[in-house]
C-alpha cells in the first residue's frame, strides 16, 4: 500500500479545497516543486498532483509544473484534473506521468472512456477518478452532482484495463474528520480494480484503518501540510503494515 501525498495546483500555488469547494481555499506553498522534493525527501515514491485550474475549466493548465516535478523528483506522480481528450493524456504522460486520472469526461462519455482505457497505448496507465457527494458522483471539478454511485461505476469497468480507481470524498475532504471507512469499505469490496483513498485523513490511526480494507494507496494532504501527520511516519507504517511485519 502506497502513500501518496497529494500536490493540489491552483493558480500556481499548492492548497486545499474545504469540501471540494472553489471559494473556500486554504492556501499553503507558492512553490509547488519545493513541495515535491521535500515529499521526496521524506520517502515519497508515489505524488498524487491535482490541476485545481483544469478541473474547473475543463482543460489542464498545469503541464509545465508536471513537467518540473518529474524531472527534479525522478518520482512516479499520477496526474488528474481536467484531462478530457487523448491528446491531454498524451501532454501529460509525455510531461512524465506515470498515471493519467480521468474522471468528469469517464463519467460524462463512457463509450469514450472504454476506447481510450483499451487502447494499447493508454492501457494501465489510466486511473478513473471517482468524487463522491452524500454518496453520488460529482463531476466538473466537484461543482456539479450526478445520480450515479461508485460501485455501480466501478462495477461497468470490472474488466477494463485501468490502473485503479481514485476515491474521495468529497464531504470529507480537507475537513480532516477522517476517512469515510464504510464507503471505502464498500467500494473495495466490490471492485477488482485496485482502490485509491482520497478524503479526510488525519492521523496514523486512519492509516491503520484503511490499510485493513485491503486496498492500493492513501492520498493524504491536508494533515500533512499542517504537520498532523508525519510523512516519514506515514509511509513507515504503510510499508509495515503492507509487509505484515
Amino acid at each position: 500500500m502506497e502513500i501518496l501525498p497529494a500536490i493540489d495546483l491552483l493558480g500556481g500555488k499548492c492548497v486545499r479545497l474545504i469540501q471540494g469547494r472553489y471559494d473556500r481555499v486554504i492556501n499553503y506553498e507558492s512553490d509547488p516543486l519545493e513541495v515535491a522534493r521535500r515529499f521526496q525527501q521524506a520517502g515519497a515514491t508515489w505524488l498524487h498532483v491535482i490541476d485545481l485550474d483544469g478541473a474547473r475549466d475543463g482543460r489542464v493548465a498545469n503541464l509545465q509544473t508536471l513537467r518540473r516535478i518529474v524531472a527534479a523528483t525522478g518520482a512516479q506522480v499520477e496526474f488528474g484534473g481536467g484531462v478530457r481528450d487523448e491528446a491531454t493524456i498524451r501532454a501529460a504522460l509525455d510531461a512524465g506521468a506515470k498515471r493519467v486520472i480521468i474522471g468528469t469526461r469517464a463519467l460524462e462519455d463512457p463509450e469514450w472512456f472504454r476506447s481510450v482505457a483499451h487502447a494499447p497505448e493508454f492501457a494501465g496507465r489510466l486511473a478513473l477518478g471517482l468524487d463522491a457527494r452524500l454518496g453520488k458522483l460529482a463531476v466538473r471539478g466537484w461543482t456539479r452532482d450526478t445520480e450515479r454511485t461508485a460501485v455501480d461505476v466501478a462495477r461497468s469497468i470490472a474488466d477494463w484495463p485501468v490502473a485503479a480507481i481514485v476515491y474521495t470524498d468529497i464531504g470529507r475532504d480537507g475537513l480532516l474528520l477522517g476517512p469515510n471507512l464504510e464507503a471505502i469499505r464498500f467500494l473495495a469490496s466490490k471492485s477488482t480494480i485496485p482502490i485509491i483513498a482520497s478524503g479526510g485523513v488525519t492521523d496514523l490511526e486512519d492509516i491503520e484503518r484503511l490499510a485493513a480494507l485491503n486496498i492500493a494507496g492513501i492520498v493524504i494532504g491536508r494533515a500533512i501540510y499542517e504537520q498532523l501527520i508525519d510523512l516519514r511516519d506515514a509511509i513507515r507504517l504503510a510499508r509495515s503494515l503492507s509487509s505484515g511485519a
